[in-house]
């Protein structure tokens, strides 16, 4: 399963003149910038696990990675034992009768092929003498 990726948050944008920023943080006093410290730490708080798991992932060692493989495979091979008991076979009669059909088939398009060559090359004989 892939890693579910989170939308990341989106930054208020600066202003072009600074000296407004700060005369605007100041007016609005201590209690707004109190205030913004706990989300400051909220969003620490659900970043650092997405970081963690991400670094942990990538250090996987190569009996793990093997023994992932041959799970896989395993569990690929009990998926298609299940899908091939689904299957509905044809019978032997139906199996011989199609295969009589397409063997006629094949003998009967290759001999209109060998004919049409046949009179196509003879064709090009006569042309070029």
């Amino acid at each position: 399963m892939g890693r579910l990726i989170r939308k990341k948050t989106t930054i208020k944008k600066k202003s072009k003149n600074p000296d407004l920023d700060a005369s605007a943080s100041v007016e609005k006093g201590a209690d707004s910038i109190k205030s913004s410290a706990p989300s400051r730490d909220a969003k620490a708080k659900t970043i650092l696990p997405l970081m963690k798991k991400s670094s942990a992932g990538t250090k996987t060692s190569a009996g793990k990675q093997k023994k992932n493989f041959i799970d896989k495979s395993l569990q690929f091979l009990r998926e298609v034992k299940i899908e091939l008991k689904k299957v509905t076979w044809p019978s032997r009669k139906q199996t011989l009768g199609s295969t009589v059909v397409v063997i006629v088939l094949v003998m009967i398009i290759s001999l209109f092929l060998g004919m049409a060559d046949f009179g196509l090359s003879s064709l090009i004989r006569v042309v070029l003498r």
